[in-house]
C-alpha cells in the first residue's frame, strides 16, 4: 500500500477550509481524546490514594472517636509509672531486708573496736547458747543416754523383783545392740529400756542434739588463731547460725502444735553441716562413732562462699555463685520424716520466714518485722530406714512409715543488705579467691 505524500494530505484537509465548523468539531474531538486517557489514569490513581489515605484514616478516626481518652489521661499514666517504680524499689528493699538479720554479737563487725580476744570467746559462747535455745524452742530431745538407762535399770523395782542386781549390761558399745537380735539383755531389761525410750519420745516433739549442728563443737574449746582469722571465723559462723535458725524454724512450723515424736511429721534432725558427712556414703556407721569424730571434723566443716563449681557441695542447678549482687553458701541437712511429710518439709524449708531487725549497730533503728526467703534445694535423696537397726536402737518414731531425707541446699545473701558490716578481711579474701579462678568454672 502506498503511503500518501504530504501534498495529498494537504489537499484532503483543504475541505476544512470551506467548512470551519467541521474543523472545530474535529479539533474538539481530538483534544477530548487526548485528555480522556490521562484523566482516567489520574482519576483511578487518585481514587486509590483517597481510599487509602483519606477514607482509611477517616475510618480509624471515627472508630477511635468513640473511645477517645480523657485529656487527663496523662495523670493516670503518671500514677501507673510511679506505681511501677515503687514496686521496683520495694523489691530492692525486700531483697536487702532479707539479709539484714540480727547478729550474735555487735562488737566484731565490720572490725572489732576492742583489742581483747575475749570478744571472740564471747561470740562462741553466744553461738552455743543460741543453738541450745533453738533446740529447746522446738521441744527437742535426744534418745536416752547410757547413764539414764543404767540408772533406770539399777533402780527398777521390777528388775529387783526378779533378782537382777549388780552392774548394768549397758555400755557405750552395747547400747546399739537390740536384745531381740543379740540377747545381751533379759526380757525384763528390754521391757524397761523400751518403756524409757517410749517415754522419752512421747515427751519430745522431735529428736535433736546441738552436737549434730555444725559450729556447736567448733566453738566448744575455741583456740584464738589471730585477730583477722578470728574475725573471719565469727563472720562465717554468723552466716551458719542464720542457716541453722531457718532449719529449726522449718521443723517448728512442720511440727506446730504437736508434742510427741509419735505424732510429729518431722521425727529427727540427724545432721546440719556445711561439708558432706561420711555418713552420706557409709550409712551403717554408728551414730556414736560419728559424734566421736565430730570435733576433729568441725575445723573442716564451716560455711564458705561458693565462687566456683569446685567450692560447692554439688553442681548448682541454679548456676548461682557469688557475684557483685549476691553471696552464696551451700549446706547439707538430713532429717527423718514421715513419708507423707517429705514434700511439706521441703516446701516449708524453701518458704518465706520472718525475722526482726533493729538496725546496724544494734538498736540504731526502729524494730521492723521483715521476711526472708533464701533457701533453694539443689539435690535431694530419700531412702527408707530400718527402725530395728543399730543406729535407731533407742529411738522410737511411732507407727508412721519413716524415711531419711537428705538435702543439699544453697543459701543466698543480698550483698547490699549486709555489705556495710562485712569485714574487710572477708572482702579481701573473696576478691583474692575470685582472681584465682573463674566464677562458675571448676578450678
Amino acid at each position: 500500500m502506498e503511503i500518501p505524500g504530504f501534498k495529498e494530505i494537504i489537499q484532503k484537509l483543504s475541505v476544512f477550509r470551506h467548512n470551519s465548523s467541521l474543523l472545530l468539531a474535529v479539533i474538539i474531538v481530538v483534544v477530548a481524546i487526548a485528555l480522556f486517557i490521562p484523566t482516567q489514569l489520574i482519576s483511578s490513581k487518585l481514587k486509590e490514594q483517597i481510599k487509602v489515605e483519606s477514607v482509611g484514616k477517616g475510618g480509624i478516626v471515627q472508630s477511635q472517636s468513640t473511645n477517645a481518652v480523657s485529656r487527663e489521661q496523662w495523670k493516670e499514666e503518671q500514677k501507673y509509672q510511679q506505681s511501677y517504680a515503687e514496686d521496683a524499689n520495694q523489691i530492692k528493699l525486700k531483697a536487702e531486708q532479707s539479709t539484714q538479720r540480727e547478729l550474735l554479737s555487735y562488737k566484731i563487725f565490720p572490725q572489732p573496736a576492742d583489742t581483747s580476744a575475749l570478744i571472740f570467746e564471747e561470740f562462741g559462747q553466744r553461738f552455743r547458747a543460741a543453738v541450745e535455745q533453738l533446740i529447746a524452742r522446738i521441744n527437742a530431745s535426744d534418745c536416752p543416754s547410757d547413764a539414764e538407762l543404767d540408772r533406770s535399770l539399777q533402780s527398777s523395782s521390777l528388775r529387783s523383783r526378779f533378782g537382777r542386781r549388780g552392774p548394768s549390761a549397758i555400755t557405750s558399745f552395747s547400747r546399739y545392740y537390740r536384745p531381740s537380735y543379740y540377747g545381751r539383755w533379759s526380757d525384763i531389761d528390754a521391757t524397761i529400756i523400751d518403756e524409757i525410750c517410749r517415754e522419752k519420745a512421747s515427751s519430745a516433739s522431735v529428736y535433736a542434739h546441738p552436737i549434730d549442728l555444725s559450729g556447736y563443737e567448733f566453738w566448744r574449746e575455741y583456740q584464738h588463731p589471730g585477730r583477722d582469722e578470728a574475725v573471719k571465723d565469727c563472720w562465717y559462723w554468723q552466716l551458719g547460725y542464720w542457716v541453722i535458725e531457718d532449719v529449726i524454724d522449718t521443723i517448728a512450723a512442720c511440727n506446730a502444735g504437736l508434742n510427741s515424736v509419735f505424732t510429729s511429721p518431722v521425727k529427727r534432725l540427724l545432721n546440719l553441716s556445711f561439708a558432706l558427712k561420711d555418713r552420706r556414703y557409709g550409712r551403717t556407721m554408728m551414730r556414736q562413732s560419728i559424734r566421736g569424730i565430730q570435733t576433729k571434723k568441725s575445723l573442716e566443716d564451716k560455711p564458705s562462699y561458693i565462687l566456683t563449681v569446685g567450692d560447692g557441695l554439688t553442681k548448682p542447678c541454679t548456676a548461682r555463685f557469688c557475684s557483685d549482687d549476691i553471696d552464696v553458701i551451700h549446706f547439707n541437712v538430713t532429717v527423718l520424716v514421715s513419708a507423707e511429710a517429705v514434700l511439706p518439709f521441703m516446701e516449708e524449708l524453701c518458704g518465706a520466714k520472718q525475722h526482726k531487725f533493729r538496725g546496724y549497730p544494734e538498736g540504731s533503728a526502729t524494730e521492723q518485722t521483715c521476711k526472708h526467703n533464701q533457701i533453694t534445694i539443689l539435690e535431694s535423696n530419700i531412702q527408707p530406714i530400718d527402725p530395728e537397726s543399730a543406729e535407731h536402737a533407742y529411738y522410737r518414731y511411732g507407727e508412721d512409715a519413716v524415711v531419711e531425707l537428705d538435702l543439699i541446699c544453697e543459701y543466698i545473701f543480698n550483698k547490699a543488705g549486709y555489705d556495710n558490716i562485712k569485714p574487710q578481711a572477708i572482702k579481701d579474701e573473696s576478691q583474692a579467691e575470685a582472681e584465682t579462678g573463674t566464677p562458675g568454672a571448676i578450678r
